[in-house]
């Protein structure tokens, strides 16, 4: 068990109700139009993957918020680390939608992978993470090379300040490549 950060596919975005995001994307689509922007169509943006994003996130935060509270400002702070949703298209700002989620309580915050991915990329340079040698792609790769030897191998080869904070590490790791999926393939992320 645990809490995931995965993939939303098309069908489970327009499926209303507790086992799908519909109620969730229709909110967000009216917010868009309301703010003079387009709906988000997942069915007609979401380009084709051989599986689906998803990483479990168990190891310690605590290293990741005090690296992101001394590299980032309050507002980027929030920014990456508080929304329950993160769409593949830049937002000028936050989305609060006063609709709920299993995992987001009475309202979901909406955030854009865009934006993330640029904190994410900030984060990853001060640790020196070496993002080339890191998997993506693959259902749970970056969970295990974290956890079996390919992180231990890598800092090995490559030490640096990644390697003697692996949690720290991981959570960068994380959103990085999060927001990268969300933004290759379209799909908008949450946690399961």
């Amino acid at each position: 068990m645990g809490v995931y950060l995965v993939s939303v596919a098309a069908q489970d975005w327009s499926r209303p109700g507790e086992d799908g995001y519909g109620d969730v994307a229709a909110a967000l689509n009216t917010e868009l139009r309301r703010r003079g922007l387009p709906p988000y169509d997942l069915s007609r943006v979401a380009r084709e993957a051989s599986g689906w994003f998803e990483e479990k996130v168990s190891p310690s935060m605590d290293g990741f918020v005090a690296l992101c509270r001394k590299r980032l400002t309050d507002a980027e702070l929030s920014a990456l680390l508080d929304w329950s949703v993160l769409v593949p298209f830049a937002l000028e700002e936050t989305i609060v939608l006063p609709v709920g989620t299993a995992y987001s309580g009475e309202e979901t915050v909406v955030s854009g992978a865009p934006q993330v991915l640029a904190l994410a990329e900030r984060l990853a340079g001060a640790v020196a993470l070496p993002v080339d040698a890191i998997p993506e792609g693959e259902n749970l790769a970056l969970s295990r090379w974290f956890l079996e030897d390919g992180a231990e191998r890598t800092a090995r080869a490559r030490p640096g300040p990644w390697a003697e904070q692996r949690d720290t590490a991981f959570y960068v790791a994380l959103y990085l490549r999060a927001a990268q999926y969300s933004a290759r393939y379209g799909c908008p992320m949450t946690y399961s």
